[in-house]
């Protein structure tokens, strides 16, 4: 059975979802991990600020947004239908998801993000699922992220804390961007019986023990903050 989540027309809403900071420090790439260490975390630092958008709106209607820190404003992202994805500009980093795109047992997510020019330094994008909770303080979460280095992470969020399950790792599979800045990526995570499997361009990138991420739960995407990419809704197909 698929469940086809899609823009409901260019009408835009915004939801604030307000919880505290996600420690998004490792999800950038400011030149070097020495310069990320050195933040004290993902928000309010004086060395990578958010740019907010200009005519910025927030995510499409029928979409929740919520970004990472309740000093963000999700009004701060822009969203413009582009045939049957989304242009986006951040802005912070944030989530966007629909509660009808719920999986649990074995499934499979899948969306195409294309990055549309170079950020000031790698910044990253991805899918998360088994969410919970998202409007609540409690939320929890499972994100497999890319970026133009041709490098992927796996992280999970537990309210305020994230914990890495993969830390940045190059793999074969994922394109590097080119000198403008451009590369395209389709991003699937197949949860099966026992492990979950990250591919990247259908060609698979990683792969996980089922235990060791949230994997019963909302699913969506996840832009990371000062960028410039394309993306097709999130397709769920379940009993794969």
């Amino acid at each position: 059975m698929k469940s086809h989540i899609a823009a409901a027309g260019l009408a835009l809403l915004f939801t604030g979802c307000a919880p505290s900071a996600d420690d998004t420090s490792s999800d950038t790439a400011m030149g070097d991990s020495s310069v990320v260490a050195a933040r004290t975390d993902s928000m309010g630092m004086t060395d990578d600020p958010d740019s907010p958008v200009q005519g910025g709106a927030g995510v499409p209607a029928g979409f929740i947004g919520r970004t990472d820190a309740e000093n963000q404003q999700i009004t701060d992202v822009k969203y413009t239908q582009d045939n049957a994805g989304w242009n986006i500009q951040t802005g912070p980093h944030h989530i966007v998801y629909s509660p009808k795109n719920t999986a649990s047992g074995s499934y499979r997510v899948e969306t195409t993000i294309d990055q549309m020019e170079a950020p000031a330094h790698p910044e990253s994008f991805g899918v998360f699922f088994g969410g919970t909770a998202l409007d609540q303080p409690g939320i929890k979460y499972s994100y497999f992220m890319v970026r133009g280095t041709g490098e992927y992470l796996v992280k999970t969020r537990d309210g305020a804390g994230t914990k890495n399950v993969v830390a940045w790792k190059a793999a074969d599979g994922i394109p590097k961007a080119d000198a403008s800045g451009k590369a395209s990526y389709k991003l699937a995570v197949n949860v099966g019986s026992d492990s979950v499997r990250f591919m990247v361009n259908e060609k698979q990138v990683g792969s996980l023990a089922k235990s060791a991420v949230y994997t019963n739960g909302i699913a969506g995407i996840r832009v990371g903050h000062n960028l410039h990419v394309r993306a097709t809704p999130l397709v769920v197909n379940t009993g794969t």
